[in-house]
């Protein structure tokens, strides 16, 4: 895999373009990243990939083994509610140093009385991706797609945002801001609770 970097702040993982290297990525997420290049030719230069030993994949063994700072990932996690009969699931990003406020920001955003974490076999089947891998990027067509506003702007770890691969061997880092542009994105002010 070739060396590039979007900089020192993204700590010693050897980073790369990731259409280059589907074999790192979730089918649906290289899918959602090939139709997202598509309409933007900036992903598929800024849009990169790094292969890691999955046992490495959980952020605190991530931040440690590679030197990042721990607010350069950000989680996303699949939460579910329902309303009169019917469900409604979103993913929910926040950096890693904050937690998603499912009890009231998500539960308010999809208008439920109770939201919760989908279960793991659940959200692996449905989004054919790994648990510890779960990325916003080619998710399910109904799910929402929710962003926390400060993974969107840069913080102490920079410009850019590690996130999932949907696979557990790899993970995937592009600009906050461009994450916040992708396909069936909404930004969210107070996503997270700090």
């Amino acid at each position: 895999m070739t060396t590039t970097g979007p900089g020192p702040a993204l700590g010693t993982l050897p980073w790369a373009p990731a259409l280059e290297h589907p074999e790192l990525l979730a089918p649906s997420t290289h899918e959602a990243l090939r139709a997202w290049a598509g309409a933007d030719p900036a992903v598929a230069s800024a849009v990169l990939v790094a292969e890691i030993d999955p046992d490495l994949a959980d952020t605190a063994a991530l931040t440690d083994a590679f030197a990042l700072p721990p607010s350069a990932s950000a989680n996303c996690v699949l939460v579910s509610g329902r309303r009169a009969g019917d469900e409604k699931v979103a993913a929910a990003v926040v950096r890693a140093t904050t937690r998603a406020d499912v009890n009231n920001a998500v539960k308010r955003l999809l208008d439920v009385r109770k939201a919760s974490f989908l279960p793991m076999d659940r959200a692996t089947e449905e989004s054919g991706m790994e648990y510890g891998g779960i990325t916003p990027l080619g998710l399910p067509a109904g799910y929402r797609v929710l962003v926390d506003a400060a993974v969107t702007v840069p913080d102490a770890a920079g410009d850019h945002v590690v996130i999932g691969s949907g696979l557990r061997r790899s993970k995937i880092a592009l600009p906050g801001a461009l994450l916040g542009t992708a396909p069936g994105v909404e930004v969210v002010d107070g996503l997270a609770l700090g």
